[in-house]
C-alpha cells in the first residue's frame, strides 16, 4: 500500500512537471500576430500575408517590389507597422504613396523598417544598455533609427522624431525576425 502511494505520488509529480514543461515550452513558441499563427520555418512574407493586422504593409511591400527580397535568405529584422499604424497616415497621402510614380519613395520608407541582421529583442535591449540608454539602428534604406527602452518596451524614433513602440517582439522567421510596431517610421525628408 505504501509503495502504491509513493508510486502514485511520483506519477502525479511527474505528470505535473511534464505539464509545467509543456506550458513553458509553449510560451517559447512564436506569438500569434493578427490572429494568425506565425511559423519559424516560413519566411517573412509567407507569415506576414497571414496576419490580418498587416494587410496594408503586405500591399505596400508588393507595390514596392520587395516581395522577392523579403522572401530571400536574409537575415532580416523587420519592424512591421500594423494597419492601425498606417491609419495614422491620411488616406490621400497613403493613396499617393501607393501610386507607381511614387514607388521610389515607398521603397525608401519600407526599407527604413528593415535591418540586414537577425536581431532579437534581448540583443536590442543589450545594445541599448551598452550604449548608455540609446542605440543607433542603421537600416537597409539608409535611415538611422534610435532605439531606447521605456520600461520593458523597446521604442524606435525615426529621423523625423516620431516614436514607435514594439508591441510584439521576437516573431521568428526562417530568414530573420519580425517585431510588430505601432507607427510607420519615416526617413528624413
Amino acid at each position: 500500500m505504501t509503495t502504491l502511494r509513493i508510486t502514485l505520488a511520483a506519477l502525479l509529480a511527474s505528470t505535473l512537471a511534464t505539464g509545467a514543461f509543456a506550458a513553458a515550452h509553449s510560451m517559447n513558441a512564436n506569438p500569434m500576430v493578427g490572429g494568425a499563427e506565425m511559423f519559424a520555418d516560413k519566411n517573412i512574407v509567407e507569415n506576414a500575408v497571414n496576419s490580418a493586422d498587416h494587410t496594408t504593409l503586405v500591399a505596400a511591400v508588393k507595390q514596392a517590389g520587395l516581395v522577392e527580397t523579403l522572401m530571400g535568405p536574409g537575415p532580416f529584422t523587420v519592424f512591421a507597422p500594423t494597419n492601425e499604424a498606417f491609419d495614422m497616415i491620411s488616406d490621400d497621402s497613403l493613396r499617393a504613396l501607393m501610386m507607381d510614380e511614387n514607388k521610389a519613395q515607398l521603397t525608401k520608407i519600407l526599407t527604413c523598417h528593415v535591418v540586414a541582421a537577425d536581431v532579437m529583442s534581448g540583443a536590442i535591449a543589450g545594445m541599448i544598455a551598452d550604449d548608455g540608454g540609446e542605440h543607433d539602428v542603421p537600416t537597409v534604406g539608409g535611415c538611422v533609427l534610435k532605439a531606447k527602452m521605456t520600461g520593458d518596451t523597446i521604442t524606435l524614433t525615426d529621423e523625423q522624431g516620431r516614436l514607435a513602440n514594439v508591441t510584439i517582439a521576437d516573431v521568428k522567421q526562417s530568414n530573420g525576425v519580425i517585431h510588430v510596431i505601432d507607427r510607420v517610421l519615416l526617413p528624413a525628408m
